[in-house]
């Protein structure tokens, strides 16, 4: 029995979920997201809860059971609260700046040329400080994805830590040659 996929997801006040043609949809707040849910699983929404229950006991609707129930809490809170990630930059003239209409993301890294990242829909990236870039959305997965792309420009490298990294990240550091 999964100990994740067994409780139910309250929603909360502003939050509304309704279930059609196997795809559950959220809304809130902050906006609205899709779920296509999968053949292995049920959703069922009743009284301010959404129950996700398997729907037979072989191994596949075993193993999406909690992995479903996690995707819809996340939806739930992301339309709520929002998700954010924040990168921190270490290197010597390393910087990023959005534009004036923050659509896109200019990253100096070192490099003989400067790195220009356009977000997808749905995704704000703000720079407070010029070694900071934040960035958020509802949708937990697009926000991860967006900022393991971003951190893929320039990975922190051990012996400088120079580079782009997760601001709550820990760059094991190696000595230098001698």
């Amino acid at each position: 029995m999964s100990r994740i996929g067994k409780h139910p997801i309250e929603l909360v006040q502003g939050v509304q979920a309704t279930l059609a043609n196997s795809e559950l949809q959220v809304k809130g707040p902050k906006g609205e997201l899709k779920f296509a849910v999968r053949n292995e699983v049920t959703v069922s929404v009743q009284d301010g809860k959404i129950v996700v229950q398997p729907k037979d006991d072989s191994k596949d609707a075993r193993s999406l059971w909690g992995t479903t129930q996690r995707c819809i809490k996340a939806m739930v809170e992301g339309v709520t609260k929002g998700f954010t990630k924040i990168l921190d930059i270490n290197g010597v003239g390393y910087k990023a700046a959005t534009s004036p209409k923050g659509d896109e993301l200019r990253m100096f890294l070192g490099f003989s040329h400067s790195i220009v990242y356009i977000p997808p829909h749905g995704i704000t990236i703000k720079c407070p400080k010029p070694t900071q870039i934040e960035v958020s959305g509802i949708n937990k997965q697009v926000v991860g994805q967006v900022a393991a792309e971003i951190r893929a420009f320039k990975k922190p490298e051990p012996y400088n830590g120079k580079g782009i990294k997760y601001s709550d990240e820990v760059v094991r550091r190696k000595e230098a040659k001698k």
